[in-house]
């Protein structure tokens, strides 16, 4: 950027906003077809999504965390309120526990409610669908058709594996928005729009990234104050840190307060733990595969062509890159907001990149595309409605080994972590679930290592503490093999899905 152009205030926008709404009447005939495109691309890349997810349907089931999300929506239903107590487990019922997505939670619930398990894709789907239709919007404003639709294609690639029926699907449209806007008003030396403070709050009752959000308004802040003339510095750090506080505040309209902040870092002080969920481990380089595709092409277009990016874009690209090295789940970081920082950057050294500035869109064309979008969206749901395949998998979903259990008679259960999900939606106490931030890095250490008998001993122990008298486990636990040969257990039940063992003499309850 050019140290030398002088700041311009939040009125620019609004100029430009009608400068362009003025142009849209007047597309001189040879960009013609240009302007059409601008209005389609989104849309029709909205609408392919979501029909390709609908397709897939059952594959955004496929976490067991689903059901735990749909079980704390109906709480919430049922209890007229979100618990600040665990109201589900048989380990830390009672403890003291904030349901920081609960916004998205009870949308899943009414949506199973309303349209059954295809009425929860279809949400999830809807919220990746709008994701991808910003974000292609949003590029379409620096580039051209085609790098927009490679990039858009990348971030999709990037992002697949962590498209599924939870929160954060709902909340990521609101950080391509929120994140956009910000880079936007730093390219165009202004401050951020005050219109923004609803989205965070929104954001901030449906899923805990909010915080990244936040740090991204800190991040942002600094490229203006580095790119700002030295007159205008106090200025523009005076707008940007009000800016900054308003967000915080509008951060912690939700129904826990400021206390909604402070789960990212009980998360992230989980260290040790987070390494046994899959998500959350580092990318696996063993083989080749998508993530490694993408990354050395995007280093290899950088070197080949001479890239060349501002110093704060370089750490903010640098930053995301580091997220989705360090935990396979922040790839979706990468794929959606890398192309963001680098939009206006690759737009100013490249002709063949950059888009045509006199092209603006058709607003007619722009409504029919809405429209017929719309249309797309519709009939791809009636007909997933009719399928009988819309529903969560059979490996997290351990419906029979359940039944095969006398609650009454064999006392606590001691489940496998993957089906934690599903006793929350029946309403049967598990052992543990999907909300590590609960049970505490040392509570779920000590379960994983003994269930695979890293410390046997210790998964005797915690028989005994725990006065368990069933076991659910996968048939792929170490302590199936071991249970079968303590005398003491006995097998009475199993299947692909789950292995059932019981007491061969219950235990007395503890008092």
């Amino acid at each position: 950027m050019d140290r030398g152009l002088v700041w311009r205030g939040p009125q620019m926008g609004f100029a430009r906003l009608f400068r362009l709404t003025d142009m849209s009447e007047h597309v001189v005939p040879g960009t013609r077809k240009l302007a059409v495109s601008h209005a389609a691309m989104p849309w029709l890349v909205a609408a392919g999504v979501y029909g390709l997810l609908m397709i897939l349907g059952p594959r955004l089931l496929a976490d067991p965390d689903t059901y735990s999300h749909i079980a704390l929506g109906r709480w919430i239903f049922e209890h007229q309120g979100v618990p600040t107590v665990d109201p589900f487990s048989q380990t830390m019922r009672g403890e003291h526990w904030v349901a920081f997505e609960w916004l998205s939670q009870v949308i899943y619930a009414g949506a199973l409610s309303l349209g059954g398990w295809t009425g929860v894709v279809a949400v999830a789907a809807a919220g990746a669908a709008a994701t991808f239709g910003l974000l292609t919007r949003f590029l379409l404003r620096e580039w051209q058709p085609v790098p927009v639709l490679i990039a858009v294609l990348a971030a999709f690639v990037l992002t697949s594996p962590h498209i599924l029926a939870r929160p954060h699907i709902l909340a990521m449209p609101i950080m391509v928005a929120w994140v956009a806007s910000l880079i936007r008003a730093i390219d165009e030396r202004r401050t951020p729009s005050w219109h923004l403070l609803p989205l965070m709050t929104l954001w901030a009752n449906l899923h805990g990234s909010f915080t990244f959000g936040l740090a991204m308004v800190g991040a942002t802040a600094c490229d203006a104050l580095w790119n700002a003339p030295a007159s205008q510095r106090f200025h523009v750090a005076r707008h940007w840190v009000l800016f900054g506080l308003l967000a915080l505040a509008a951060a912690c309209i939700n129904p826990y307060g400021p206390e909604m902040i402070l789960v990212t870092f009980r998360t992230i002080a989980l260290g040790q733990a987070l390494q046994i969920i899959t998500e959350w481990r580092p990318q696996d380089f063993s083989h080749l595969g998508a993530f490694e595709i993408i990354m050395l092409a995007g280093f290899g277009y950088a070197l080949l062509r001479g890239v060349k990016l501002p110093v704060l874009r370089l750490v903010m690209l640098f930053g995301v890159l580091h997220l989705a090295l360090s935990q396979s789940r922040q790839a979706d970081l990468l794929g959606l907001l890398a192309p963001l920082f680098l939009a206006r950057p690759l737009a100013e050294q490249f002709a063949a990149v950059a888009a045509r500035r006199t092209v603006a869109t058709d607003a007619r064309f722009a409504n029919w595309a809405a429209a017929g979008a719309g249309l797309v969206l519709l009939t791809v749901t009636g007909f997933a409605a009719s399928r009988h395949d819309m529903m969560p998998p059979a490996d997290i979903t351990p419906a029979n080994a359940i039944k095969s259990i006398d609650l009454a008679k064999n006392g606590p259960i001691l489940s496998d972590y993957g089906f934690g999900g599903y006793m929350d939606f029946i309403g049967i106490a598990p052992f543990i679930d999907g909300r590590t931030e609960l049970y505490g890095a040392d509570f779920t250490v000590r379960y994983d290592r003994a269930l695979k008998l890293e410390n046997l001993r210790d998964f005797l122990r915690l028989l005994a503490e725990y006065n368990i008298g069933t076991t659910l486990l996968s048939p792929q636990t170490p302590a199936v093999a071991l249970l079968d040969r303590l005398p003491d257990w006995q097998r009475t039940y199993s299947d692909d899905v789950a292995v059932v063992h019981t007491r061969r003499v219950p235990l007395t309850p503890k008092k």
